[in-house]
């Protein structure tokens, strides 16, 4: 089943029901009005939209083409957004990039931040940004919105409280985070709001992608049209998603319409960093990994952050090449705000 929300002039939008190749939707608000009403009564909605879902693939309720660039994030705003860091390696690259030593517990004990989730992007507005100079970069992420989850659930089981699958661009501005990291508080200026891709997924969609609490496929990321990642989610995964929700839930419930990341994906080659796709690699989800390994091979970063005017595409594909999620695209714009 695919859930996306639809912008009709409130701050939430409306639920409707996509088919499988994201060319046609059906209205689902006298199911549920908004996504984050279905996930409140899930048990009881989900068989409603699943019926929906099937009406639509036999034709046999009224359409509406689907257009992503009409679609909201599938949840325009959340009451909670927590990002981990689940490939490590992304992590040691950081840090090994600055001289500093990785903590062994980092392999054992997932790192997460809670971000603001307000105030969403759709999958096509702009990044909206008043200076270059905070160094803004894309993170393509897999994120996963829960249902209820109790306090001190265990993480095989965290993995039943998993409703959707979307993505995510974890907009970051490099610049700002050191001098926050330095206060010793967490982010806050340095992330601004992310957006999700245009529609959310059932995992039963993901048919053999979706094992282990993991989607085994690669998230293409292009920069100005040009590939610049195409890591596979489900490798080099250190804590996959039970994981992280139950680090999430170790000591408080989380609410449902709760959305877990998966921090940046990021794959190794051979055991060491990985290599452009220009050069036979399978590239990076972020800037700032590629400047870590030029400033670690050369003793300085050589590629730029994002700037005005800048496109970025992030996407999936099935085993057959169809688009899993829509896609996020975002051009870089300068914010003309106070």
């Amino acid at each position: 089943m695919k859930l996306a929300t639809l912008k009709d002039g409130s701050r939430d939008g409306k639920l409707v029901v996509v088919n499988d190749a994201l060319t046609y939707c059906t209205e689902a608000t006298h199911i549920a009005p908004t996504l984050q009403a279905a996930l409140d009564d899930w048990e009881l909605v989900a068989p409603k939209l699943k019926l929906l879902s099937e009406s639509l693939s036999h034709n046999a309720v009224p359409t509406l083409r689907f257009h992503e660039h009409d679609a909201l994030s599938p949840l325009p705003r959340a009451y909670q957004w927590a990002d981990g860091s689940a490939y490590v390696n992304h992590v040691e690259l950081v840090r090994k990039a600055r001289g500093a030593k990785m903590p062994d517990s980092f392999w054992t004990d997932p790192l997460m931040y809670q971000g603001g989730s307000d105030t969403f992007l759709a999958p096509r507005d702009p990044i909206r940004m008043k200076e270059e100079a905070w160094g803004i970069d894309m993170e393509g992420e897999i994120a996963v919105i829960t249902g209820d989850v109790p306090m001190g659930v265990s993480a095989e089981d965290a993995r039943d409280y998993i409703r959707l699958v979307l993505l995510v661009n974890d907009v970051s501005l490099r610049g700002l985070i050191p001098a926050e990291l330095g206060k010793g508080f967490g982010f806050f200026q340095s992330k601004p709001s992310s957006a999700f891709s245009p529609v959310a997924v059932t995992p039963d969609v993901l048919g053999d992608a979706w094992k282990g609490g993991k989607l085994h496929l690669a998230l293409n990321v292009d920069l100005n049209g040009a590939a610049f990642g195409r890591a596979n989610a489900g490798v080099d995964m250190t804590f996959d998603f039970g994981q992280l929700i139950a680090h999430a839930a170790k000591t408080r419930p989380l609410g449902a319409g709760t959305i877990i990341g998966s921090g940046t994906v990021s794959n190794k080659l051979d055991g060491g960093p990985g290599k452009p796709v220009s050069e036979g690699g399978v590239g990076y989800s972020c800037i700032a990994e590629i400047r870590m390994i030029e400033t670690i091979d050369s003793g300085a970063a050589k590629t730029p952050f994002l700037k005005f005017g800048d496109t970025v595409r992030i996407e999936m594909m099935d085993g057959e090449g169809h688009t899993i999620f829509g896609a996020i695209e975002q051009t870089v714009e300068k914010y003309e705000g106070a």
